[in-house]
């Protein structure tokens, strides 16, 4: 019992020294050293906890989102919706965290390692690709599973290269992403001609 709450400790702590770091180096510049260094750990931690860098970030990134979207999606997901429903399930929250200093790195490093990790592994359910597919199939009539994934790889990489700037989001800026992203998601399914 000890050692597993050593090992939780420890992970945690990783996790912790990783977020402070990525709030003032890119993804590619964080160092697996430095965030055992900066966790007190052993150099071989973060291999031994996550087994490689991109897992100790993805961690790092469920850990801290997950509480954020998963209550508010699995409900939406129990009811009927819009696609728009579905939008400002996924951009409020986002642009309230990266309106707030505390978080906005963190929000940050989300749009950064997303982008340049298409093909990062998620264990939380609203991390994977699944649960957003189903979601938009069951809102938006005629769809198929392959247009649905790929409606939503060009909204998430939409979405994260627009987190991503440094610019500040202004509202005109939400709104036209709102209606951008909507209207990406909700277009026709077929081809009209």
């Amino acid at each position: 019992m000890a050692s597993e709450t050593r090992a939780s400790s420890t992970r945690a702590r990783l996790l912790d020294a990783a977020a402070k770091l990525l709030a003032d180096v890119p993804y590619d510049a964080l160092s697996v050293r430095a965030v055992c260094a900066a966790a007190g750990a052993n150099p071989a931690a973060v291999h031994y906890h996550f087994g490689s860098k991109e897992a100790l970030v993805s961690a790092l990134l469920q850990d801290r989102f997950e509480s954020t979207w998963a209550s508010p999606l699995d409900g939406l997901a129990a009811r009927p919706r819009t696609v728009g429903d579905i939008v400002d399930a996924i951009l409020d929250p986002l642009v309230a965290l990266r309106a707030d200093a505390e978080t906005a790195p963190t929000v940050r490093v989300l749009a950064e390692f997303v982008i340049a990790n298409p093909r990062a592994q998620w264990n939380s359910r609203w991390f994977g690709m699944a649960p957003w597919t189903d979601l938009l199939l069951d809102t938006v009539p005629d769809l198929d599973v392959g247009a649905a994934q790929h409606r939503w790889r060009f909204a998430f990489t939409v979405l994260m290269t627009e987190l991503a700037q440094p610019r500040e989001f202004t509202p005109e800026s939400v709104a036209a992403l709102r209606d951008f992203l909507t209207a990406g998601l909700s277009g026709p399914s077929k081809d009209p001609r």
